[in-house]
């Protein structure tokens, strides 16, 4: 698979965030792998592992945001091989979380890994969370 083939999901993927941050799910859904060994690290919830898990999390996850959009992604690092690849972003949306009646704007850091699943590029791993800035040592104390 080429790596402009690559570019491709990359860009099916960040539209499908678009329609997350609008509270729909289902185009994620489908760039995601649906096997055993798919993981998805969001900030809702702990780390979900194999598809069940996964769609669940992704299904509660949409439901905290609505009226939004994917409003800009800024890549820090891609890499892309024949099998695997990844990308590390920050990005960026304006939405209604949770029952907040404002849209807001917030960050996600995201790192995503790809493989080749029957000629396709599937995402594999996907960790998101608001961590955009500097912090310090004290916040990764317990509260």
């Amino acid at each position: 698979m080429a790596t402009s083939d690559f570019g491709e999901v990359v860009e099916r993927f960040q539209s499908a965030l678009d329609d997350f941050f609008r509270g729909n799910p289902e185009p994620a859904k489908a760039v995601m792998s649906h096997r055993d060994d798919v993981t998805l690290a969001n900030p809702f919830g702990p780390i979900a592992t194999g598809w069940q898990e996964v769609e669940g999390a992704m299904d509660h996850a949409a439901t905290t945001y609505r009226d939004g959009a994917a409003i800009g992604f800024e890549t820090a690092s891609e890499y892309v091989t024949s099998e695997l690849a990844y990308t590390v972003w920050v990005e960026r949306f304006r939405a209604k979380i949770g029952r907040g009646e404002d849209l807001v704007t917030g960050a996600l850091r995201r790192t995503s890994v790809f493989r080749q699943e029957d000629g396709a590029w599937k995402l594999i791993h996907s960790h998101a969370d608001p961590i955009t800035t500097a912090r310090g040592a004290e916040s990764v104390l317990p509260s």
